[in-house]
């Protein structure tokens, strides 16, 4: 069994017994867990843990994986997750966005959001720079650069699947979307082919309104397509730079736009987005 089908495996299958493990003996309590969706129902958000679970898994048995691709992904997507989870049962909805937790770390209150915010830029930095190998060539303010954009396309996706967690299956579907290009090959299929698997295994859950991924694993999602992006990328030399930056600067674009846009509001004014974003959801 090669190429992207035993990652996708075993991402479904840790997907599938993380959530059958943390539904009988959940941290906390059950009640912990549980949050309101946007019809008023009940929901788990213990399927964020779940998908985490799931992509590390599939991660770790992915054969031939690079061991600095292996170490990057496991890094981003631990450390997501975990930063996520403590947004998700301690924080508050006082504070929304980036310029809602900036707002109020600079008026002197640390939010979850705000610590969230710094961790995974770091846990960005970090992957960045483990993917990218420190590869010789080029100035040192060119290397500089290139880490800082690698980064930024880790923390801009972990960021960006999160807001896109607003009705059931969005953000699963999103992270389905790029599976096809784990055909391609590459250091970054791998990747693609767990997230796929982790999704797909939990899509169900996620479209019956039984559960969502919560920041938990929508970061953990958006931080596994990053470093996805970043190793398909990173032994391109100026095509990869440049194609990290056109992708960073399109994640700039969109976290910017949705401190005033409704991304719900786009999606349902758009007839391809609205069929694809409405697709297996309970009507």
């Amino acid at each position: 069994m090669s190429g992207p089908l035993l990652p996708a495996l075993a991402a479904a299958a840790g997907a599938r017994a993380a959530w059958t493990a943390l539904r009988a003996v959940a941290p906390g309590g059950r009640a912990r867990w549980e949050r309101t969706n946007h019809r008023g129902g009940p929901v788990t958000l213990l399927e964020g843990p779940a998908f985490a679970a799931g992509a590390l898994a599939g991660v770790a048995a992915a054969p031939g994986l690079p061991p600095r691709v292996r170490a990057a992904a496991t890094l981003a997507v631990g450390t997501t997750c975990v930063l996520g989870a403590v947004d998700d049962l301690v924080g508050t909805s006082d504070d929304k966005g980036f310029k809602g937790h900036l707002g109020a770390l600079a008026r002197g209150r640390v939010t979850t959001g705000a610590a969230k915010i710094v961790g995974i830029g770091a846990a960005g930095l970090a992957a960045g720079a483990v993917l990218l190998g420190g590869r010789p060539g080029g100035s040192r303010a060119g290397r500089a650069a290139d880490l800082l954009v690698a980064g930024g396309v880790v923390a801009g996706t972990s960021n960006l699947l999160n807001l896109l967690d607003l009705r059931p299956g969005r953000a699963l579907k999103a992270t389905l979307l790029p599976a096809p290009l784990a055909l391609a090959g590459g250091p970054g299929s791998a990747l693609l082919a767990a997230g796929a698997g982790a999704a797909g295994a939990l899509l169900p859950e996620d479209l019956g309104e039984r559960a969502m991924l919560g920041d938990s694993g929508a970061n953990a999602a958006g931080a596994l397509l990053g470093c996805a992006l970043v190793a398909a990328t990173a032994d391109s030399g100026r095509r990869g730079s440049l194609l990290r930056a056109g992708a960073f600067a399109g994640l700039v674009g969109l976290t910017l736009a949705s401190e005033r846009v409704s991304f719900t509001q786009v999606i349902g004014r758009t007839p391809v987005l609205r069929e694809l974003d409405g697709l297996g959801r309970l009507r």
